[in-house]
């Protein structure tokens, strides 16, 4: 039975950031991890992003092993006994441990149907088969305008390719954006030669001829070859509940990311946290989260007691424009727009009861900590106290 000081399960980027500070924090420590997918951790943004504007794969490697861990790929633990520090796979192995991390993720959400036509963009083995067949004269429909949609259908346009939009909201990235801001959206990707279905979901699916044939809630129909699901995920904590861990909304953890039971511990997409800025238990699934908040697990694994504070940022490129995000960014709360450029560059500030919840960061670069130093002031604030806070 291998037996470990520390075990990782899960094998991404928040995985490689806690073997990376256990190894830093006590060197002599034993660490294993049991990963999933066949690949070794790897940076996931450039999946949607650098790779498609040419930026080499071998760019994306982690290099875990240099940390000496043992890695178990290809492989999905099953059940975890938190009385005999042992954790099972799906091959049967049995693994001790002194203490464990969770950096188990989250799935996609699933489509009715299930078709090799279908891609769920999340893993590297995803890039690989959506780049393949962006070299083929085929057509393309991206179900759902959010974060990875968005992103998804301007990397497939860019290189030439035809692309639906199937946009249940009345613009891109509703949920975040100003509805001005998000109607910009819609209309910018159609300049970009996207056609956009705005208003429109999926009300069932099916095949057709060798095709996807969506039936959608206005009685219309979309046809096409390669479906790209964009419709978020949900933290996967089976794993967890088999355990008796606490689950709200994700694995609940402690500022030392340590869970319910003692010796386990979350972080990344999987773990729900109390943030001081907010004053509000959050779960994030964006890369600066996983990164921090998988090191600040290793260094609490490790013995090294270190509180995670820290109010995560996410980024994202939409052909010609990008954004850093801050913070609660939801499009329920009031926001004050600040534009150097409508548009183009400038800053929306969101505000509830008198605080600021989060900052949006359009165009604008470098004012990241400003952000979460202006999230963490205890105002109150009244919109017209925040244009100007940022320079634009």
């Amino acid at each position: 039975m291998p037996d470990y000081t520390h075990l990782i399960v899960g094998g991404g980027m928040t995985a490689d950031a806690a073997a990376q500070a256990i190894r830093e924090a006590e060197p002599g420590a034993s660490i294993g991890l049991v990963g999933a997918e066949p690949h070794p951790p790897y940076d996931r943004p450039p999946l949607s992003k650098a790779l498609w504007k040419g930026e080499p794969e071998e760019k994306i490697w982690r290099k875990t092993a240099a940390t000496g861990a043992t890695l178990h790929l290809g492989r999905r633990v099953t059940a975890i006994d938190p009385r005999r520090h042992q954790a099972t796979d799906d091959r049967g192995t049995v693994y001790g441990y002194r203490k464990l991390l969770l950096a188990t993720g989250g799935a996609p959400r699933r489509l009715p149907l299930q078709s090799d036509q279908v891609i769920y963009y999340r893993t590297l083995d995803d890039y690989r088969r959506l780049r393949a067949l962006a070299s083929q004269s085929v057509r393309f429909a991206v179900i759902g305008g959010g974060f990875i949609g968005s992103e998804v259908a301007a990397a497939l346009r860019m290189q030439g390719r035809d692309v639906t939009m199937l946009v249940p909201e009345a613009g891109l990235g509703a949920r975040v954006f100003p509805a001005d801001l998000s109607s910009f959206l819609v209309d910018y990707y159609r300049k970009k030669g996207v056609i956009m279905r705005v208003g429109e979901g999926m009300a069932g699916l099916d095949r057709r001829a060798g095709s996807c044939l969506v039936r959608t809630t206005t009685g219309g129909e979309l046809v096409a070859e390669v479906l790209v699901a964009g419709l978020g995920i949900l933290p996967s904590v089976e794993l967890a509940e088999q355990a008796g861990l606490r689950i709200e909304n994700g694995v609940v953890v402690d500022e030392t990311c340590r869970s319910s039971q003692p010796d386990i511990y979350a972080a990344g997409d999987v773990a729900a946290f109390e943030n001081p800025a907010l004053r509000a238990r959050i779960r994030v699934e964006h890369e600066d989260n996983a990164n921090t908040m998988g090191r600040t697990a290793g260094l609490n694994m490790a013995g090294r007691v270190t509180p995670y504070h820290h109010l995560p940022f996410f980024y994202s490129d939409l052909f010609d424009l990008g954004y850093e995000a801050v913070g609660d960014v939801d499009a329920r709360l009031e926001s004050v727009s600040d534009w150097k450029e409508r548009f183009r560059e400038g800053v929306v500030y969101y505000l509830k009861a008198g605080r600021v919840r989060g900052v949006l960061l359009w165009n604008t670069w470098g004012q990241v900590d400003h952000a979460r130093a202006l999230i963490a002031e205890p105002g109150p604030f009244q919109p017209a106290d925040v244009k100007g806070r940022l320079p634009v």
